[in-house]
This record gives structure tokens, C-alpha cells and sequence, in this order.
């Protein structure tokens, strides 16, 4: 029986599904996959509309009780955090009192920005890929942006005001848990692990065989040029992409205590991350 699938077009979901999705390894599973923005698939995973989704972590804690993570997907790590961006250079009163452009609610990306700056809550959810024209046309007063953005907002005459993820860091000590890859708790123990296993397994594939997937990478980022393309997936997809590892597990840990402090969740399920 086919499982649905949900993944952003972006380059780092892409290139790690490539081998999966498109036959280059074995699998006996049949996908039926989906690429929509991550705020769209965090929507669907309150809805359980899929059995297999990425996610962003601050999602996934409102929906433990429905997902539970992979340890095989995830964008997770040091150094690839949101960026708050401006026309021009901020002070700490005028952000509280800005509007502020961010890629959905329940993006990681939106709690690193409550995380820096409690007080500013004059926001608007904007798809990410907007937000950046959305700051140069005064639409908003400041962005926070992701993914490939990070690498073309200078070059638009954009400044940064701050980046969320380093500071989460300097905070913390923790690496910055951007999103993974989730499945339905209802779905078969073993399916779970195959299906963990299988991601594993085509990104192992994708690092071994980094052009195998350029042209199905380049189907679904038509804008961007092969330089961003690359800077966005040696960004994003890495080690812990393989396998979490204690250092990625200890920091969805205290991602996910954040969070209860923040009052945003007030449970987290011991079995929350898929076989640990």
C-alpha cells in the first residue's frame, strides 16, 4: 500500500530523497510525494494528512502525540539558523515595535525569533521565498528569512539585523533543530524503521553520488542558480542529517524545553523521536 509523502521542493529535501524517490536504491516502498513550503506541511501535519512529512520542530512538538521523529532527514546543526534582515540597521525598540515578516507560525525560524526578542509580536506570516521583496517594497519592516534567501538578501541591499541561530547557540550551546522528517505513530514498528533505514540510506547515497541528483534537484529550484543550489544543500544537509546522534538529540532535547519554558508545550512523550 503506497504512503503519502510530503517534502519541500527546496534543494536539501530533494537531494536527499533523490535516491529514494527515483529508484537508485531498493525500496518496496511506493511514495506518493507531495512538495509543498514547510508552513504548508506543518498545517497538514495538525491534520494528519500524511503518514510521512518534513517538519519544522516547533510543529512537531504541538503534534508529538500524532508524529514522531526520525533520526534519519533532519536539517538540523550549527551555523544555519533564520536571519532577521532590514533595509537599514535596527534598534532594540524599534524591532519590538515592527512589523515583522516570518516564513509561518510554526517554523522553527518564528520561535528562534520569540526566542531573541520576547517582545516583538507585530508579525506576518508570509511564504519565505516572498519575504525578502516583501522588506525592499515596505510591506514589512523586517524579514526573517531561510533557506536559500540566507545567500542573495546582501545582494539586494539588505542588511542583517541579527542571526537567530547564533544566537540560539551562544545561548544554549545547542545545536539550532531546524526540521526533520516525522511519521504517523499509527504506522507498523517495522515500516517506521524501514522507512528511517531507507532515508539513511539515500542520503548516504546522495553524498556518494552528489550529481546522480542535479537534474531532479534543479526540477523543483528553477530559480536558483547552481552556486545557491550547492551552498543551500552542503548547508543543510550533513551529518546529523544521517543520524541525529547524541549531539543532535541533546539539542531537539533542549529545543523542546525551550519550548515548555516558552509555555508553548506542556508535554513531551518520552518515545517523541522514533526508536530512542
Amino acid at each position: 500500500m503506497p504512503l503519502s509523502l510530503g517534502i519541500s521542493p527546496c534543494p536539501n529535501d530533494t537531494f536527499s530523497f533523490d535516491a529514494l524517490l527515483n529508484g537508485r536504491i531498493n525500496s518496496d516502498i511506493i511514495f506518493n510525494t507531495v512538495y509543498e513550503d514547510v508552513a504548508q506541511l506543518n498545517q497538514w501535519a495538525e491534520q494528519e494528512k500524511l503518514d510521512v512529512t518534513k517538519i519544522s520542530f516547533h510543529a512537531w512538538a504541538k503534534v508529538m502525540d500524532k508524529y514522531q521523529m526520525l533520526t534519519a532527514g533532519a536539517a538540523l546543526g550549527f551555523g544555519v539558523g533564520p536571519l532577521l534582515i532590514g533595509k537599514k540597521s535596527f534598534t532594540l525598540k524599534e524591532i519590538k515595535d515592527a512589523t515583522i515578516a516570518i516564513p509561518g507560525k510554526n517554523t522553527t525560524a518564528n520561535f528562534l525569533m520569540k526566542f531573541c526578542y520576547p517582545n516583538a509580536n507585530n508579525k506576518k506570516e508570509m511564504l519565505f521565498s516572498e519575504i525578502e521583496n516583501a522588506v525592499l517594497k515596505g510591506k514589512v519592516d523586517l524579514g526573517v528569512i531561510i533557506h536559500e534567501n540566507r545567500f542573495t538578501y546582501q545582494e539586494k541591499g539588505l542588511v542583517k539585523i541579527m542571526d537567530l541561530g547564533e544566537y540560539w547557540e551562544n545561548e544554549t550551546q545547542a545545536a539550532i533543530p531546524l526540521g526533520g522528517i516525522a511519521v504517523r505513530r499509527d504506522l507498523a514498528e517495522e515500516r517506521k524503521h524501514y522507512i528511517n533505514a531507507k532515508i539513511q540510506e539515500s542520503i548516504q547515497y546522495a553524498f556518494d553520488n552528489p550529481s546522480a541528483s542535479e537534474d531532479y534537484v534543479k526540477e523543483y529550484a528553477q530559480e536558483m542558480n547552481n552556486e545557491v543550489i550547492q551552498e543551500h544543500i552542503n548547508l543543510y544537509v550533513n551529518q546529523y542529517s544521517l543520524s541525529l546522534g547524541k549531539t543532535g538529540l541533546d539539542s531537539i532535547r533542549r529545543f523542546l524545553k525551550e519550548l515548555n519554558d516558552f509555555n508553548i508545550i506542556d508535554n513531551i512523550p518520552s518515545d517523541a523521536i522514533f526508536g530512542i
